[in-house]
């Protein structure tokens, strides 16, 4: 079985690229801000060539070709060093939409509408985290829908209390946007960064869940 890429478009949000395997999702990355167009993700996918994929989104389909080094956790509990490699696909992903991904893709642009659509009981591929990255992406699946907690909080919470810069490096390189809702988490003394997207699109996100952040 091979990785299938689902491309698809929010319009006023931007474009997404879903991998999925089976019925696990490998990856999910929103491009933020893109010249999203109205499309239907089955014959947007079906028309998508091997060359026409991004390196970032091809690096994200093999997350389980590499494992990712062991984060090593200072006596604080901070890890020191939580990057996330990928490796390059060694076969052609598949372009054939399965039934998890029209489905998700329909979740995900309700929810992008307002709409309440539940996003946490999707299984993610996590086969290639340590044990502090799967308790921090298991402890900031749990955030409830409108609420926020701050790195050090979200820290505590994985098991991991004085870790809160591992936890913002985590949320750095996170490759399941939305998925796991990085944008829930806040700094101690404002609404902190959201990868290299920007606050702006981080307030737009909590607004849609009833935050004024």
């Amino acid at each position: 079985m091979r990785a299938t890429l689902t491309r698809y478009a929010v319009p006023g949000w931007g474009d997404g690229e879903l991998w999925t395997l089976g019925d696990v999702v490998l990856a999910h990355d929103f491009k933020f801000g893109a010249a999203a167009r109205p499309l239907d993700p089955v014959s947007d996918t079906a028309a998508t060539t091997e060359h026409s994929l991004s390196k970032r989104a091809l690096a994200r389909a093999a997350i389980a070709a590499r494992p990712t080094r062991r984060s090593e956790l200072r006596s604080s509990g901070e890890a020191i060093d939580t990057n996330l490699r990928q490796s390059p696909l060694d076969k052609e992903p598949c372009l054939t939409p399965l039934v998890l991904a029209n489905e998700l893709v329909a979740r995900l642009t309700e929810y992008l509408a307002g709409g309440d659509a539940a996003l946490d009981d999707v299984e993610l591929d996590l086969s290639w985290a340590t044990p502090f990255q799967r308790a921090v992406a298991d402890a900031l699946r749990g955030v409830p829908r409108g609420e926020v907690v701050t790195y050090g909080e979200l820290a505590a919470l994985a098991g991991f209390p004085g870790a809160a810069r591992a936890a913002g490096s985590f949320c750095a390189r996170n490759r399941f946007a939305l998925l796991v809702p990085c944008h829930r988490v806040v700094a101690a003394a404002g609404i902190g960064g959201y990868g290299t997207i920007g606050t702006g699109v981080k307030r737009r996100l909590l607004a849609l869940e009833g935050v004024v952040a």
